[in-house]
């Protein structure tokens, strides 16, 4: 028997937990500071999902786990996107609404957070996300 009982369930939490612990190790942080991955996770999800269009947000989502999707989707107004914002813009939001110190800096917390998510997109999909976006904000994305 599989830990919900339901294997999409439990395919989700495994690909959940898989994204945040990638993240963890990359800032050394300890399964303790669990709170710290989701934040970044949530933060980076949103500000990226308000920066594209309705179609494209819904593309890119359709390619995340789907505990991530719900994530993604928490607290979206689809008629107030996209939200204009350019490299500058885009990493002051992440600082603004990530609750924790960062030594390394927003863009590594950005590059580190779309890193975890790629391997759950396409090739293709990531290429549009890339071609929605400003030149300045691409050049920060993996």
């Amino acid at each position: 028997m599989t830990p919900t009982g339901y294997p999409a369930f439990d395919s989700t939490l495994k690909k959940t937990n898989g994204i945040l612990k990638q993240i963890e190790r990359s800032y050394s942080w300890p399964k303790e500071r669990r709170n710290q991955s989701y934040a970044a996770l949530r933060v980076v999800l949103h500000t990226l999902r308000d920066r594209l269009t309705v179609e494209e947000a819904a593309q890119l989502s359709a390619q995340l786990p789907l505990l991530v999707r719900g994530i993604y989707f928490e607290g979206w107004d689809p008629s107030k996107v996209p939200i204009k914002m350019h490299r500058d813009d885009f990493l002051r939001r992440i600082r603004d609404d990530f609750p924790f110190e960062l030594p390394d800096g927003i863009e590594r917390l950005v590059g580190t957070t779309l890193e975890a998510l790629r391997r759950h997109v396409t090739v293709g999909e990531w290429n549009d996300v890339r071609a929605s976006l400003p030149k300045d904000l691409v050049a920060i994305l993996p």
